[in-house]
């Protein structure tokens, strides 16, 4: 109905980018988010960020996301963003209301950076960024026969993929640019204070890692390529809550070799497993995620935003 016309979008006064996705799963886009921020702060732009809060528990249908609020109340993705970035982050089921409450809070912010909501019609948007892994569109069905959270084709305004193959499966006519997502060289840890330390410190040795996200595996295989001996790995499902930990038998408590853990884990576990109650401190370390985007891509979104300013009024550019 929106499509049609018959029912209107709501638009902001400010500009709208949409990062999200076409197949169910994860695909990368919240470091696409965070890579996005930081770019468009970099270049003088004032930016918020507005996400749904999967599987999060807010006080208010609309909820504004500080650096340390519950994981839990909040989601594990706009904690992360926020901690980040540092950027305005309110979360919302409904997109609009929580634009709305972010630009009333922080009148400032040009541009609104949505992660996930693709199919969120009723927040009008500037900017569509359909990101995609080597899956591409799959079988090209609907959800439960295929992958498809809605039908394809669908035009989208830039198109990322951040898998390894050349070109994912149905893309093949679409204009691509590269996401090449890494690890960092350096760990950080989780819960004693330490300095980062390079993962070079432990190539060879035994340690162990979990990750709760939508492939597990990769994040496994990065530490793997990275020379590190992984004895022991702990899959969990995405988003996955770590209430377990509180548990004093829990296995990952009784872990005794350095544990890996992704940073969208890292801000549940440090959170439920608070090292007032255990002794000693477990040996807990996070690896970042590092994107690296093709330059082209940035200079034709920052041309968008800027043609858009002068056109609109809205979101323009301050020196």
């Amino acid at each position: 109905m929106y499509r049609a016309g018959l029912v209107r979008a709501q638009r902001l006064k400010a500009q709208v980018i949409v990062v999200g996705n076409v197949v169910a799963g994860g695909t990368g886009k919240t470091p696409v988010v965070m890579a996005l921020v930081d770019r468009l702060l970099a270049q003088g732009w004032q930016v918020g960020v507005l996400a749904r809060g999967y599987l999060a528990a807010p006080p208010t249908p609309v909820f504004e996301v500080q650096a340390n609020s519950p994981a839990q109340a909040v989601g594990d993705e706009p904690l992360l963003v926020k901690q980040r970035t540092g950027v305005p982050v309110f979360i919302g089921r409904e997109r609009a209301a929580a634009g709305q409450a972010l630009l009333q809070a922080y009148p400032q912010v040009q541009v609104l950076v949505c992660d996930d909501g693709l199919q969120h019609l009723a927040l009008a948007r500037d900017i569509e960024i359909g990101v995609f892994d080597d899956r591409g569109v799959g079988n090209g069905l609907l959800q439960p026969a295929g992958p498809l959270r809605e039908p394809w084709p669908r035009p989208l305004d830039f198109v990322l993929h951040t898998g390894q193959r050349a070109t994912p499966m149905g893309l093949d006519t679409l204009p691509i640019w590269r996401a090449r997502r890494s690890l960092s060289h350096q760990a950080q840890a989780v819960l004693k204070p330490a300095a980062p330390r390079p993962l070079r410190d432990w190539q060879g040795l035994p340690v162990a890692a979990v990750a709760g996200i939508a492939q597990p595996e990769v994040f496994f295989q990065a530490l793997r390529d990275q020379g590190l001996n992984l004895v022991r790995c702990y899959p969990r499902p995405d988003h996955h809550d770590f209430l377990e930990v509180s548990h004093p038998h829990n296995e990952l408590r009784q872990e005794n070799l350095p544990l890996f853990c992704t940073e969208k884990d890292a801000v549940k576990l440090a959170a439920w497993w608070s090292p007032a109650d255990i002794s000693p401190v477990p040996d807990l370390w996070t690896v970042p995620l590092t994107l690296e985007i093709d330059p082209a891509f940035w200079t034709a979104i920052e041309t968008r935003l800027q043609r858009t300013a002068l056109s609109s009024g809205h979101g323009q550019q301050t020196a």
